[in-house]
Parts: structure tokens; C-alpha cells; sequence
């Protein structure tokens, strides 16, 4: 599993629904929880070494302030975008 971090935050429109903000070519919601857990993982570390966080939690009153919840609240609301390694190309790696 890998988390897409890009360097310069996206300049698509962000649409404002219910004090949530979520971009216009949001990543598809996480129906396992098991991968939800392995993508905010996967992000936390990277709030951890510097990243930027992708929504802002200046204006909201109980806003996370750990790494762990941010990232949470980040995959919840898609913004992380994360891709899954084909299972074949997996299983070819470890046979060779």
C-alpha cells in the first residue's frame, strides 16, 4: 500500500458542504476498515517527518492536534490518495 504525498497541494476547487472540506476529485471513501487503519498509519508518519496538514483545523473548535487523529480526519474526508499494489504483481515479486 502506498500513500500519493504531493509536494505542492492541489489547486482544484474545494467545495464547502457542512463545515467539511472536500475537493472536487476526492478519492473514493475506504469501506475496510482494516485499510482505512493502514492509509491513516501511513499518513501519520508522514505528518510526523513535516508534511503539511491538508485541511485546515485552525477554524474548527475541537480540531485534532495529534499526528494520528489528523490523518484520520485527512482518509475520512479524502484526501489522501493511496494506491494498492496489483495481488499478482505481489506474488510474482516473492517467488523470484
Amino acid at each position: 500500500m502506498l500513500v500519493m504525498d504531493e509536494v505542492n497541494e492541489p489547486n482544484d476547487p474545494v467545495q464547502q458542504t457542512d463545515a467539511l472540506a472536500v475537493p472536487a476529485d476526492a478519492a473514493p471513501p475506504i469501506d475496510s476498515r482494516f485499510l482505512f487503519v493502514g492509509v491513516a498509519a501511513l499518513r501519520a508518519k508522514q505528518l510526523r517527518r513535516g508534511a503539511r496538514v491538508r485541511f485546515d483545523c485552525g477554524t474548527e473548535a475541537n480540531a485534532p492536534h495529534k499526528p494520528e487523529r489528523m490523518a484520520m480526519e485527512e482518509v475520512r474526508r479524502g484526501l489522501v490518495f493511496y494506491d494498492i499494489p496489483d495481488q499478482e504483481a505481489a506474488s510474482a515479486g516473492a517467488d523470484a
